[in-house]
């Protein structure tokens, strides 16, 4: 996931290719647009979760997000939630990148960046680990910062690409990147002791966490490709060139509605960076005015109080995936739904940059915006409505 609205300034919100420019573009979104801002929610449905993280100079948002949902899963299942390694997720997941980015000449695209189905895939094959065993953190570190990491990577991974248009390369060529996550991230421990029993990574997935890979399902909608059939949604950080379910742009909520009141959490791909977004005041809508002419007197009234949301269309919501003005820029958790004081719905999110804005860490998102906005979300496959579940062909495909 990752950002391309601030394009004078080469900003990305998740991929941290460019990590001075994400510190500086996270900054202003966690102030953007701060108001005196006059909202009261209340709770309708709260699905659980755990707390706030923060994912720090980092574009691990896609992790830490799809971990959340993890957790959430462990505690709807009555488990008792772990706190998991986002970045034993994210190391997997950069060592499989790496991989395929030399198999492909360089032809995918290389950061921090992923997508929620990288999750769902790193814990089928690798397993998990709880953060006390990984944290990812060199010594003195509290946060995480790619920056130099990223710095040392991409440099080795174009020699390799530049090497092999000459002569075959060596049996061995992955160990110089290994070698590099294991500098700045640790060395992952083949064993370890959670709880006063020894695991590996496989076996805690399996004993502790109990989550069943094949039962969770990645949806999104293209207008463009056929609905109720899968599809390798068009963003460069699907560097697996996984697939998707397409559906119809109002399933996308139907879903979501239908997961959160039969106590499911969603996770939530979603375009950040337009100024009806605001971390500060933990509030996204979309206003009821012309989007392309949102001038700065707009701008100052946006989050003073609850405001009507524009009706989104079909082709409004193609023509922004079509012309970049949605972008794939960040992944959230959604746990719950709420109203505002006019009785208005929204959902309840939860974030990754720390307990920072109006919400401590949460935001506020009405559908209209999740209808605009979303590049994907990720669900259990119960979590989807009965009338929708029949007609992704082939159903088999996702276990039923």
């Amino acid at each position: 996931m990752k950002n391309r609205k601030f394009a004078s300034l080469f900003l990305l919100l998740c991929t941290g290719s460019m990590m001075l420019a994400q510190d500086d573009l996270i900054n202003k979104l966690k102030n953007n647009h701060s108001q005196n801002a006059n909202f009261q929610f209340t709770t309708l449905k709260d699905v659980g979760a755990t707390s706030v993280k923060n994912q720090g100079s980092s574009g691990t948002c896609w992790s830490y997000s799809g971990n959340s949902f993890l957790e959430s899963e462990m505690q709807r299942m009555g488990k008792k939630p772990v706190d998991l390694a986002e970045i034993y997720t994210a190391r997997n997941a950069y060592h499989d990148k790496a991989k395929l980015y030399v198999l492909n000449n360089g032809a995918i695209s290389w950061g921090d960046g992923g997508e929620l189905h990288d999750v769902i895939n790193m814990y089928k094959k690798y397993g998990a680990m709880p953060q006390e065993v990984y944290t990812g953190l060199k010594a003195g570190q509290t946060t995480n910062n790619f920056k130099e990491m990223q710095g040392k990577l991409k440099p080795v991974l174009d020699s390799l690409v530049q090497a092999s248009s000459k002569a075959k390369l060596s049996d061995n060529w992955m160990a110089s990147v290994d070698a590099i996550l294991d500098e700045y991230l640790g060395k992952v421990p083949v064993n370890f002791t959670y709880g006063g029993k020894t695991y590996t990574p496989h076996t805690f997935a399996k004993e502790v966490v109990g989550i069943n890979a094949e039962d969770y399902v990645e949806l999104s909608s293209y207008k463009d490709y056929p609905y109720f059939t899968k599809f390798v949604v068009p963003i460069p950080d699907n560097w697996s060139h996984d697939t998707n379910w397409n559906v119809p742009m109002t399933d996308l909520t139907a879903i979501i509605d239908n997961a959160v009141t039969k106590g499911y959490s969603v996770g939530w791909a979603t375009d950040v960076s337009e100024p009806y977004f605001s971390y500060k005041n933990g509030v996204a809508y979309v206003p009821n005015v012309d989007l392309d002419q949102i001038n700065d007197e707009v701008k100052k009234n946006l989050f003073t109080e609850p405001k009507k949301d524009k009706v989104i269309t079909e082709d409004m919501r193609q023509k922004g995936l079509n012309n970049l003005s949605t972008t794939d820029d960040h992944g959230m958790h959604i746990v719950g739904l709420a109203k505002d004081q006019s009785g208005k719905e929204y959902y309840m999110v939860k974030n990754s940059w720390g307990v920072t804005n109006d919400f401590e860490g949460y935001l506020y998102v009405t559908r209209p915006y999740v209808q605009y906005k979303s590049t994907a979300i990720l669900v259990h496959k119960n979590a989807i409505p009965k009338n929708i579940l029949k007609q992704l062909k082939p159903t088999k495909s996702i276990g039923l």
